[in-house]
């Protein structure tokens, strides 16, 4: 019988695996009277997530939490009072960070983009890559009409045809018709993002060069840090780790995605001006009522505040099933911890919840090669086109939709995607595939959905 170059390579791959006496994975061998693996789906129960510290914060830092930053969060913008568009994605930041509550990322169905879109883009069409029950995205462009690479946003709705847009302005949406130039993104969930921001680069980096099971040499895999242009920082924040801080992060997003300027981005992405009529930094610190915090701060605020997400068992819940307890140990003996690691430590900071603790966050927050499969053509930083920061897994149990660009909400098909020429996560996919039972895949299935 005729047999694939797949199957070779990975035969091959095997066999190399059981010459080394990689004993290991033998023990993980289990009878073959498994079940079929399957994803369980998003998992029942309280969120788990989108509450502030319960510890460590003090009273003006829950006051300014609840008064100041999730008011804002929530809020949802317009054009003449807060500077909405002239194009934009969506117009609240809790619109596109929702489920399974504030702060974290698309919705299972009722897609914000399409149910809003008669309100908020009034003289706008849905671009069919939206769906009532697929995720919220923002678009990318590979390449310019002229060839050139673009790799940028381009914003799906304007504010065209609102009640509250300028006199006379008229300008239209891209054109999206040509799907092969287009990639996506979906929103990030934010929570437990001051416990990332507040690890340190000495940290990331040590544990990025650390090996202790030899697992990284055995199976190729690398990464590096994605880093500051200016002051060679470590960057953390975004499918590419682009941005540096919450600050940066935040007010990127409001001029993005909402087309708000501000004080650290305080041009307009759009030139009309029968469209984009309003001042320099449409918001901005308000020195004359009491030196009121920019929106901006308040969004870093909310970020920084919220708690980690909990899992579902463990030490903070009820005990775990044995399913889960063999998952989480299958993860970490198979190679998936060696980029998704579970937990690093915080550096000193002056909020006591932040100040010292472990981020539970399954993240190496380096970027690694992910192969021609997942490739986006888009390079960010020294993130070069075919590489992605580990997604922190922490919360994955009530998320709806996996990779940079949303394409799945199925587990299996999410983590399968991770096995394409030239990714580094090749052999720990191939391991799962091949050296484990399906029972064993199902367990370390039903692991993640505890998280």
């Amino acid at each position: 019988m005729l047999q694939s170059s797949k199957y070779v390579v990975r035969e091959s791959f095997t066999n190399r695996i059981m010459s080394l006496g990689f004993a290991v994975l033998l023990l993980l061998l289990a009878p073959a009277g498994g079940y079929a693996q399957v994803d369980p789906g998003i998992r029942g129960g309280p969120p788990g997530a989108g509450q502030p510290f319960s510890a460590g914060l003090t009273a003006g830092d829950l006051k300014f939490f609840d008064k100041v930053g999730i008011p804002q969060f929530t809020q949802v913008e317009s054009v003449d009072e807060d500077g909405l568009g002239p194009r934009f994605n969506l117009d609240s930041c809790a619109g596109c960070h929702i489920h399974p509550a504030v702060g974290g990322s698309s919705p299972p169905t009722n897609n914000p983009q399409v149910m809003r879109a008669p309100t908020m883009a009034p003289g706008n069409s849905v671009p069919s890559f939206l769906k009532i029950d697929g995720p919220i995205r923002e678009v990318r462009f590979i390449r310019h009409a002229n060839g050139t690479p673009d790799g940028g946003v381009h914003s799906i709705f304007t504010i065209t045809g609102r009640p509250d847009s300028p006199t006379g302005c008229a300008i239209s949406q891209p054109n999206f018709s040509n799907t092969s130039n287009m990639i996506f993104r979906i929103p990030t969930p934010v929570f437990g993002a001051g416990l990332i921001e507040s690890i340190t680069d000495t940290v990331i980096r040590r544990n990025l060069n650390s090996d202790p099971t030899g697992l990284k040499a055995l199976f190729g895999i690398t990464g590096h840090v994605n880093r500051n242009g200016n002051d060679g920082t470590v960057t953390r924040f975004g499918w590419k780790a682009q941005n540096k801080s919450l600050l940066i992060f935040a007010s990127e997003a409001y001029n993005v995605e909402m087309g708000v300027t501000s004080e650290a981005f305080p041009n307009e992405r759009e030139e009309d001006p029968k469209c984009a009529t309003n001042h320099l930094a449409e918001n901005h610190t308000d020195f004359d009522n009491g030196n009121g915090p920019a929106d901006i701060v308040a969004f870093t605020g909310v970020m920084r505040f919220l708690d980690q997400p909990t899992p579902a068992c463990g030490a903070s819940g009820p005990p775990c099933s044995p399913s889960i307890n063999n998952g989480r140990n299958l993860f970490n003996r198979i190679g998936c911890a060696t980029c998704h690691t579970p937990s690093l430590p915080t550096g000193l900071s002056p909020i006591a919840a932040l100040n010292q603790k472990q981020a539970n966050l399954f993240s190496d927050l380096a970027v690694h090669n992910m192969g021609i499969g997942l490739a986006d053509n888009v390079s960010q930083g020294n993130a070069g086109p075919d590489e992605f920061r580990t997604a922190p897994l922490w919360g994955l149990g009530q998320r709806a939709f996996f990779l940079h660009d949303g394409r799945t909400k199925d587990l299996l098909q999410a983590i399968g995607a991770h096995d394409s020429p030239g990714s580094e996560a090749d052999g720990v996919i191939d391991t799962f595939r091949l050296l484990l039972s399906p029972s064993q895949k199902q367990d370390i299935l039903n692991f993640l959905r505890s998280l």
